[in-house]
């Protein structure tokens, strides 16, 4: 009898776990940025899309975030931390869920990210905050034949693409107090 019960509990674990819905992947843009290149940090209003990030995606939000990605930050002498806006853009949010931010990629290790996002199999959605122009490669990489251009002058957007990842199936802006005030979105073919 123990053994049959066993065996009832490998089978219908293992078939829980292969039935597993594939996460959706959501990418974000880094927060914004100060108009001198050599600071790679956030301007106000970038810290303050940062924190507004930890509501719309937070706890108590559909959007059920389980792991978190950004470039790596580079520390070089002197220690300015290139490459760290997308970081920092997700660095509070990464806390209030109790989650380390990813930063095993580079800025532009984008097959790095494909990777990932293929072979995770953690619990939750995956959240993706990049440097805008690697945006599109990271979505052919994952299959699409007719990847989006990230907007040159928003910082706002949230693409929503699911399994099998081949497309970006809705886009819609974060809708920040004070920072998104617009009603219209992008709408790319």
């Amino acid at each position: 009898m123990l053994l049959r019960s066993a065996f009832a509990y490998l089978f219908f674990g293992l078939a829980a776990v292969s039935a597993r819905t594939p996460p959706k992947v959501y990418m974000i843009r880094h927060a914004e940025k100060p108009p001198n290149r050599d600071d790679h940090g956030l301007t106000l209003d970038g810290i303050k899309r940062a924190q507004c990030l930890r509501d719309i995606f937070g706890q108590d939000s559909d959007y059920n975030i389980g792991h978190i990605m950004a470039p790596t930050v580079k520390w070089i002498s002197p220690p300015d931390g290139e490459h760290r806006r997308a970081y920092m853009t997700v660095l509070p949010l990464a806390n209030d869920l109790g989650l380390e931010v990813d930063a095993h990629c580079s800025r532009k290790g984008t097959q790095c990210v494909a990777d990932t996002i293929r072979n995770y199999n953690g619990p939750g959605n995956i959240l993706i905050a990049w440097r805008h122009k690697n945006m599109g490669e990271i979505q052919e990489l994952l299959g699409s034949y007719d990847p989006l251009e990230y907007p040159e002058d928003r910082f706002d957007l949230i693409w929503t693409i699911p399994f099998p990842y081949d497309e970006v199936t809705d886009i819609k802006s974060e809708f920040c107090p004070g920072l998104d005030s617009r009603p219209v979105l992008v709408v790319q073919h």
